[in-house]
């Protein structure tokens, strides 16, 4: 069986690591996945060899506590909420007690102005009482670090608390004896002696060293709320009541109370309450939070409906099939929670070292004290030394170098839209090799509008204005995308306006009888058109216009590519990135697309479970996958991938599955955001390096190294200075991110003067007969690079180009003539 428990005590992935090792050491344990960002764990085990006590005894054994989930889902919220809220409570705290500590500690070493109170040796006490006073409250709030950092050091797993709850307990206890010191020097009239202790104080190590750690783990308790709001989000989704046939009659009720086999009625503009099967009526369904297709689909009896979805327009009945667990948006809602809970959160370098620095550090101090009692200098001086070893060993400069460079980093990102939610996105960005696309919202702009106007026997605007006065009338998303198209225009009256089921509609337009529909409609009604095959290649719906029972022409509609889709897609091709399109649309639509933009691959038809599946299996294969979505239907794939990308204009499922949201929805910044990813985690291994540098460089001289070839101690002084510009290389290290720059900016701004240059050619074009030819021509010569073409029937066919870079005449006319149409001359 399968079990989920809640784990607390994790701090860092060498926590996560340490619980895992626990519970896999149990006799019929099968599997174990422990995520620290949700702070639980999945246990598939044979229950009849160990038991769920035995699992969490495991655990707490080793240094954590455990037990198992609950149901509900309001005290999983409830307690990110608690631990976000007790983050930020440590937070402030530490740094209102961090600030006058640092002055009074440092000030008299940079010639700030110094209150009397603490000037000099005859006040020692008093500042050394001051600076233990206000540091306490930053332990004490703190505590927890000591409490897990000694309790898994005690059990053999150090990991970065353990660091942290030594290097600032060593300096406490340093700063304690240097008060007696001080105390028992003044008492004897030694002011030097008091004096030298007054400069081995060590409290504002402590201080700093638990502040700024503090201030990375608020950052990170936030991120860790995301996928659980994530998963609250998709839950509202679903309708809470449904109107059910009872008794002959419409009765509300709760979604949980309908059963199997009842009927559903759900009227225009509503949702979907459960999944199903129309049993009456019809209605135009908007399904793109489960398929992601943009366009409204026609449903009639006999198809299936999906819950959470919308009724655009139209009135059914629809016969349940499921409820409950069993319905999509619930399968979804699991997916993501799956995904969640198989995606730890990549170990910090810190984390991965910490576990060998700590026991060297300790190891060393513990040597230094021996060898100097061996050498004879004394229980005093030998523990002075040792101490000095464990004190230069803080990670001071270590516990900045990854989060400053993260804030400088994620700030920058912010500048260009591009919102990181946490270290480990930024630190997996930069090992992808694989982009996965959704197409609709993504690639696409997302809605439909209107791509082609193909008259006969009218003018374009004359086609335009019929068709938007009928379909003006009409809630279908097809007819409003007409509507948009011809704003500005003036519309005519409509009289006897009628919707046809499964065609389209019709009505009196200024005393003319209009139809405005599918090729379905047009061959009830016995008008003489033949079926456009160009337009439905293309992936773009045909809308069949009619007057008095003749036809006058097609609007095609489409999902149209966004303009910095093509640019974007080349920019990741030439980083060496394989870019793949995964959508919910049809074959032919996602064919179309394809042609059009240089993708890798592209698969369509793909329901949630599928894209999530499909990143899945690219994973397995040794890929690392940045997904990059915008719906609801693309939360698990964005939670499954390494590194999910969420479009700013998409669902707030999608922006919370995510670990990345670009706020401009431009896939260019996509580009962007690996190009930051590289900038940021070359810059944590810089600053990483000098931080341990510091260290490896201190600890030879804390350990008295120099003491023994020149006679030299380590002065706390230099030592603490030595410890400060650590801090400061580190901290102006990571601003060097501040000057980063996107390279396709430069290449953005060289495409735009060349694109200033525009140049008009008329082709004069033989061949051409009706609009499906001059559709054809426009298609090919549109699909050139630079080139605008607009296409007639005028003055015996011909083709107005304009071009926006340089492009042969040669060019042109190839394409022409490989559209089956003969160039008579181009001017």
């Amino acid at each position: 069986m399968t079990e989920k428990f809640n784990v607390t005590g994790m701090t860092c992935s060498a926590c996560s690591a340490h619980v895992e090792k626990s519970v896999k050491k149990l006799n019929g344990v099968k599997s174990v996945n422990v995520n620290l960002l949700q702070n639980n764990m999945h246990v598939d085990f044979d229950e009849t060899d160990v038991s769920v006590d035995d699992i969490i005894n495991a655990v707490v054994s080793g240094g954590y506590g455990a037990s198992v989930a609950g149901k509900k889902q309001e005290k999983k919220d409830n307690k990110i909420d608690n631990e976000i809220s007790n983050m930020k409570f440590r937070l402030i705290v530490s740094l209102v007690c961090l600030v006058p500590l640092m002055y009074i500690s440092m000030g008299h070493m940079w010639g700030w102005p110094f209150l009397s109170v603490f000037h000099g040796a005859e006040n020692g006490i008093t500042f050394a009482l001051t600076q233990m006073l206000l540091t306490l409250p930053i332990m004490y709030v703190n505590r927890k670090y000591y409490i897990t950092g000694f309790k898994t050091l005690f059990h053999g797993a150090p990991n970065m608390d353990s660091l942290i709850a030594i290097g600032s307990g060593a300096a406490f206890t340093y700063g304690i004896i240097a008060i007696y010191c001080i105390g028992y020097g003044l008492g004897h009239g030694d002011k030097e002696f008091a004096h030298s202790y007054m400069m081995n104080l060590y409290f504002e190590s402590a201080a700093m060293i638990l502040a700024l750690i503090t201030l990375g783990k608020f950052l990170e308790s936030r991120a860790k709320g995301k996928t659980s709001q994530a998963i609250e989000k998709l839950i509202d989704l679903s309708p809470k009541t449904a109107v059910v046939i009872r008794d002959g009659k419409e009765v509300t009720v709760g979604v949980d109370d309908v059963q199997i086999g009842e009927i559903v009625v759900v009227k225009a503009g509503q949702s979907v309450p459960l999944d199903g099967v129309i049993v009456e009526g019809n209605g135009a369904i908007d399904e793109s939070a489960i398929t992601g297709e943009s366009i409204a689909v026609e449903k009639n009896v006999g198809d299936k409906v999906i819950g959470a979805t919308i009724n655009k327009s139209g009135y059914f009945k629809f016969k349940v099939e499921k409820v409950g667990e069993d319905t999509a948006l619930s399968q979804i809602i699991h997916l993501v929670e799956e995904a969640s809970a198989s995606k730890a959160p990549i170990a910090k370098l810190a984390d991965k070292v910490s576990g060998i620095f700590v026991p060297v550090v300790i190891s060393i101090a513990v040597i230094t004290i021996i060898v100097w009692l061996l050498l004879g200098k004394g229980v005093s001086f030998a523990l002075s030394m040792g101490i000095s070893v464990l004190v230069i060993s803080c990670p001071c400069a270590l516990g900045l170098a990854t989060p400053t460079a993260i804030m400088v980093g994620t700030g920058k990102g912010a500048q260009y839209g591009i919102l990181t939610k946490s270290a480990e996105s930024l630190e997996t960005a930069h090992q992808v090799d694989t982009v996965v696309l959704d197409k609709t919202g993504t690639i696409t702009e997302g809605k439909p509008s209107v791509t082609d106007i193909a008259p006969v026997g009218i003018s374009d605007k004359e086609l335009l204005q019929i068709a938007a006065s009928i379909e003006y009338l009409s809630e279908h998303p097809l007819a409003k995308a007409i509507v948009e198209k011809a704003d500005g225009l003036e519309l005519s009256d409509v009289a006897d306006f009628e919707q046809i089921v499964g065609q389209g509609v019709k009505g009196n337009v200024d005393g003319k009888k209009v139809l405005a529909g599918n090729y379905k409609m047009m061959r009830e009604n016995n008008i003489e058109v033949s079926e456009d095959e160009i337009f439905a290649n293309d992936g773009k719906t045909s809308l069949y216009f009619a007057v008095d029972n003749k036809f006058v022409g097609i609007i095609a509609v489409a999902d149209t590519i966004k303009e910095t889709s093509r640019q974007a897609i080349e920019d990741m091709r030439n980083m060496g990135l394989d870019v793949i399109m995964l959508t919910g649309d049809n074959a032919v639509t996602a064919n179309a697309i394809k042609n059009k933009l240089p993708l890798s691959s592209a698969v369509a038809e793909v329901l949630p479970s599928d894209k999530e599946e499909e990143v899945r299996k690219l994973q397995q294969s040794g890929h690392k996958i940045a997904m990059v979505g915008d719906g609801i239907n693309d939360a698990p794939a964005l939670t499954r991938a390494d590194v999910g990308i969420a479009i700013g204009a998409g669902t707030d499922i999608a922006i919370e599955s995510a670990d990345i949201v670009l706020m401009k929805s431009d896939l260019q910044d996509v580009v962007t955001s690996i190009e930051l990813s590289h900038s940021v985690i070359k810059n944590i291994k810089e600053n990483l390096f000098w931080a341990f540098f510091y260290n490896a460089l201190g600890i030879p001289i804390a350990a008295g190294v120099l003491y023994g070839i020149a006679g030299l101690k380590l002065n706390p002084m230099i030592a603490a200075l030595a410890m400060s510009f650590s801090s400061v290389f580190v901290v102006s290290n990571a601003l060097r991110l501040r000057f980063f720059k996107p390279k396709r900016n430069n290449i953005k701004t060289v495409k735009n003067e060349k694109e200033n240059i525009t140049m008009t050619k008329t082709i004069k074009i033989n061949g051409m007969m009706c609009s499906h030819c001059t559709g054809r021509v426009g298609e090919v010569l549109n699909a050139i690079d630079g080139v605008s073409a607009e296409v007639s029937l005028d003055n015996g066919g011909q083709a107005v180009v304009t071009l926006a870079k340089d492009v042969s005449d040669d060019v042109l006319k190839k394409a022409v003539v490989d559209a089956g149409y003969e160039v008579v001359g181009i001017e």
